[in-house]
């Protein structure tokens, strides 16, 4: 009806104004060029975030004992290789919050906001009080399966659907047992047995506990793809794919975020 009205007002067939709209609306979606160099620097970003955070940690004995991780807590010297570290990962995340309004939309958009701020005020107050060990353990935690969710994307818009899944997989796996497994039970427990400042202790527990009910929506979402996408070979618009400006093909693909 409103398609005929315009034909009507502008002197032009119906279809030549349909056909002005569907063009229209490509002009706003995000170019496939734009996502793929989105999700390049990203994985760049991850993986050798996570190598490098593994390479300094590996030979620290509090890495693999995490009671070590807070003796003679908070007297314990600051390595500049962590502090470097640290304000690599702050500077990366204050640059995500910057650029979060220009990146292609998703559908997630809000908790990607919450993720975002959590963590900023994470690495700040955790430098601040000098819970480096401990950050750090966090910080490469996440970072595990960030990279590998990137890498999918980057196949899933080069069209290797086959690969793109079997990735997606991987990220699958290593994102639940980091995130649900190794975080709540290992790293989490750990914090709040040991720390004793009660303030910061309450800040911190505060925000981790908001990443955390991030990781069980984002969880539920990673699943639910999986079953329905993969396993069933069903074509459906992806759980957190991006939102409608994205184009069709990639929308009933592979999800698009962490």
């Amino acid at each position: 009806g409103e398609l005929i009205s315009l034909a009507k007002q502008s002197d032009l067939p119906v279809k030549k104004v349909y056909t002005w709209f569907q063009h229209r609306r490509a002009q706003d979606r995000p170019r496939l060029m734009k996502k793929f160099c989105e999700a390049s620097w990203r994985f760049t970003f991850y993986f050798t975030s996570f190598f490098s955070g593994l390479a300094l940690l590996y030979d620290k004995p509090w890495f693999w004992d995490h009671t070590v991780c807070w003796l003679r807590f908070p007297q314990q010297p600051l390595l500049p290789a962590l502090g470097w570290f640290y304000l690599l990962e702050l500077s990366f995340y204050c640059s995500l919050v910057v650029t979060l309004p220009f990146d292609v939309k998703r559908k997630d958009f809000k908790e990607q906001i919450m993720h975002h701020i959590a963590t900023i005020t994470l690495i700040f107050v955790s430098y601040c009080a000098n819970l480096i060990r401990f950050g750090m353990i966090v910080m490469l935690v996440h970072d595990a399966s960030d990279y590998i969710l990137e890498l999918a994307k980057m196949l899933h818009y080069m069209k290797w659907k086959r690969v793109c899944e079997a990735v997606f997989i991987v990220f699958a796996v290593v994102f639940i047992i980091s995130r649900l497994v190794i975080f709540p039970l290992i790293t989490y427990y750990y914090f709040v047995t040991k720390f004793q400042l009660f303030l910061i202790s309450c800040l911190i527990n505060t925000f981790l506990m908001v990443l955390q009910l991030l990781h069980i929506f984002w969880s539920y979402l990673i699943i639910q793809m999986i079953f329905v996408v993969i396993l069933r070979g069903a074509k459906r618009k992806d759980a957190r794919s991006d939102t409608e400006e994205s184009d069709r093909s990639e929308a009933e693909d592979l999800a698009k975020n962490k």
